[in-house]
């Protein structure tokens, strides 16, 4: 199966605010280099899809369609619909991700 990926405007919006903090809190080159690792690893999910896990913060309250992988110290929040792979959020690992992972995915 052939899969193409797409990230939602959500996760655009993520790695846009990644890209600024990283900008404005180190530099120019930072930013540059998280920017690229994090396309790299969308990027290589296309090959890998199942490689994820299920958040454990959805698996909680039942809902196993979405996966994550790692990005530390991010995670990326995707799901495989037929022959998509669509990347829902791109967060920062360290914070308590319940209420986000709730607005963002259980609608």
């Amino acid at each position: 199966m052939k899969l193409t990926a797409f990230m939602v405007r959500d996760a655009e919006e993520d790695l846009l605010d990644i890209y600024r903090y990283a900008l404005r809190s180190h530099s120019y080159d930072s930013a540059e280099k998280v920017y690229k690792t994090i396309r790299m690893t969308c990027g290589d999910l296309v090959k890998m899809p199942f490689t994820g896990h299920v958040p454990p913060e959805l698996e909680r309250v039942g809902v196993l369609e979405y996966r994550e992988v790692g990005c530390y110290p991010y995670r990326i929040i995707y799901r495989v619909v037929g022959e998509r792979l669509l990347i829902h959020c791109i967060l920062d690992g360290r914070r308590n991700l319940m209420d986000l992972l709730h607005r963002r995915l259980i609608r």
